[in-house]
C-alpha cells in the first residue's frame, strides 16, 4: 500500500489503564508504523480522545464546549504520540484545522502531501474544528481529502461484531461487510455520517484489533484477522 490513514482509538492506546496513555502500547504502535514508513508507505493518524475525554463526560457542560475539550484531548493525544514516534526516528508533522500556536500547523491538503511525500508521518488533531463531529467523521474525511487507498482502523475489540462482544458472548464476527450493511444494521463501527461518507467516497475500511501481535503491520501485508469493510 503507497498511502494509508491509520485511526487509533485513545482508549487503545491507554491500554489496561483505560485512561491517559500506555507507554509500552504506544512504543509498538510506533515501531510497527516505522517498519511501514521504512518500506514505502506514507502514513497519516487520527488519534480519538477517548483516553481523557468523551462528548458526553459530563452532562452539565453545553454540547459545543464539551466536543471543544474533546478537540483538544486529540491534540494532547497526537503532540504525545507524535513525540513517541519520533524517539523511534520517525519524522512527523501535527495539523490542526485551527490556529493552535506553535503546537501544530493549519491543515493544507497540499502541505500534507508534501509532508508524505517526504516520508513524514503526518498527525490530524482537533478533528474537524467544529463541534457535532466526532473523529470518526475526521477519519474519512482526512483519508478522502489525501486519497488514502484505505483506512485502518484499530480498535480496542478485533473487528466487527453483530452486537456487542463485551456483552454479548455469542456476538458472530464478521470476516468482510459492506458499508451499507453496516448502516442499515446500525453496527457502530463508525458512526453514521462517518459511514454514509465513506460510501459516498467509496473509501474502504479495515477494522481490526490494536492488541495484537503486530497487527498494523499484519494488516498492511495481508495478513489480517479483522473486518473487511467493503465499499461498493
Amino acid at each position: 500500500m503507497k498511502r494509508v490513514l491509520l485511526k487509533l482509538s485513545g482508549e487503545a492506546l491507554a491500554g489496561d489503564k483505560k485512561t491517559g496513555f500506555d507507554e509500552p502500547t504506544v512504543t509498538d504502535v510506533a515501531k510497527q508504523v516505522r517498519r511501514l514508513v521504512d518500506g514505502g508507505t506514507q502514513v497519516g493518524v487520527v488519534i480519538g480522545g477517548g483516553n481523557f475525554w468523551r462528548g458526553r463526560s459530563s452532562e452539565n457542560i453545553d454540547r459545543t464546549k464539551a466536543d471543544q475539550i474533546g478537540m483538544l484531548a486529540t491534540v494532547m493525544n497526537c503532540i504525545y504520540v507524535s513525540e513517541i514516534f519520533r524517539s523511534a526516528g520517525m519524522k512527523t508533522q501535527i495539523f490542526t484545522p485551527f490556529a493552535c500556536g506553535a503546537f501544530t500547523e493549519l491543515f493544507s491538503k497540499d502541505r500534507v502531501n508534501e509532508c508524505l511525500e517526504k516520508g513524514m508521518v503526518t498527525f490530524f488533531a482537533g478533528g474537524t474544528g467544529h463541534p457535532y463531529f466526532s473523529t470518526d467523521t475526521t477519519t474519512v474525511l482526512r483519508a478522502v481529502e489525501i486519497e488514502a487507498e484505505v483506512i485502518l482502523l484499530a480498535k480496542s475489540i478485533d473487528g466487527v461484531y453483530d452486537s456487542d462482544p463485551k456483552t454479548n458472548p455469542a456476538a458472530k464476527k464478521y470476516d468482510a461487510i459492506t458499508i451499507q450493511e453496516v448502516i442499515d444494521k446500525r453496527l457502530g463501527v463508525v458512526d453514521l455520517a462517518a459511514s454514509i461518507l465513506c460510501m459516498e467516497n467509496k473509501m474502504p475500511m479495515l477494522v481490526f484489533g490494536l492488541n495484537g501481535e503486530n497487527s498494523i503491520v499484519n494488516t498492511v501485508n495481508g495478513h489480517f484477522s479483522g473486518t473487511k469493510v467493503i465499499v461498493e
